[in-house]
């Protein structure tokens, strides 16, 4: 039997899920093209590149590539603003219900050093494989499933299975 705490938590759970879809859809509609967070990290690596060596960054295949697909400035893309939104809206969010804190919170069975460790090695994992997969969860997963892409749900399959199979093993470092 499901109590009232629960059917809340569903019905929130069903809520933000709709809302996401709605949202994706309002991307595929008003952009034609789905949602996706790496494409911004891009503009902001190759930005940076040449912004620190302009003289080599011409030579870089990965720097020559990005700026014949994209002419013009790589900050003024619309995911570079997508992105610069979630940043700002969390750090609002945040400061508004009086949450924003400098804090790192792990379990007590780690230090601070070893959940930044693995936290900033999940995230170049993660950052590495959304090139290999030429997209983040968002881009590849979320928004190809929207869709009703073939390889949308396929990353969404992988990523949680590989997430469902290696949380044995890392589980301590949470719980």
């Amino acid at each position: 039997m499901i109590n009232g705490n629960e059917k809340n938590k569903i019905s929130e759970s069903l809520c933000w899920r709709v809302l996401l879809g709605l949202v994706l859809l309002a991307a595929n509609f008003i952009s034609g093209r789905g949602l996706g967070a790496s494409g911004a990290m891009k503009s902001v690596v190759v930005t940076s590149i040449t912004a620190v060596a302009p003289s080599s960054s011409g030579s870089l295949g990965f720097v020559k590539e990005f700026r014949a697909d994209h002419p013009g400035n790589p900050m003024k893309t619309w995911l570079v603003f997508e992105m610069t939104g979630v940043l700002v809206g969390g750090f609002l969010s945040g400061a508004f219900a009086g949450r924003l804190k400098l804090k790192v919170e792990h379990s007590p069975k780690i230090t601070s050093k070893k959940r930044l460790f693995l936290a900033l090695t999940g995230g170049v994992l993660f950052g590495f494989g959304a090139e290999l997969g030429r997209g983040c969860t968002s881009g590849s997963a979320l928004s190809g499933m929207a869709v009703l892409s073939l390889g949308g749900f396929i990353t969404m399959m992988a990523i949680f299975g590989t997430a469902y199979a290696l949380a044995y093993f890392f589980r301590k470092n949470w719980i």
